[in-house]
């Protein structure tokens, strides 16, 4: 095959799906997602249900939300978090999917 037949991705592309797999590369990050694939949540919440501190789980927070895989809405005085993203929690299922399958 001749390399003008090629599709080849842009610089931005890669580093774009770089970050998305380096975000789920992360057994933190994967357990946050997970969770806010079910329900929408307070950082307290995901803190207390994955047994993490609310500052490692505010951290992780910011970090999905800079590469816009989750969102936050206030309530008041709380932030609640969701998904952002379905392509990316497809992903997530998948290789759920594929672990659980093998």
């Amino acid at each position: 095959m001749k390399q003008s037949s090629h599709h080849f991705l842009t610089a931005e592309t890669v580093e774009a799906v770089a970050q998305v797999f380096k975000a789920l590369g992360d057994p933190t990050r994967v357990k946050i997602l997970h969770l806010l694939s079910q329900e929408e949540c307070a950082v307290s919440h995901i803190a207390e249900v994955l047994e993490l501190s609310q500052s490692a789980v505010s951290h992780q927070l910011a970090y999905l939300k800079n590469l816009r895989l989750v969102k936050a809405k206030r309530q008041g005085n709380q932030f609640f978090y969701s998904y952002d993203d379905d392509h990316v929690i497809t992903l997530l299922k998948q290789a759920i999917h594929h672990i659980e399958h093998e």
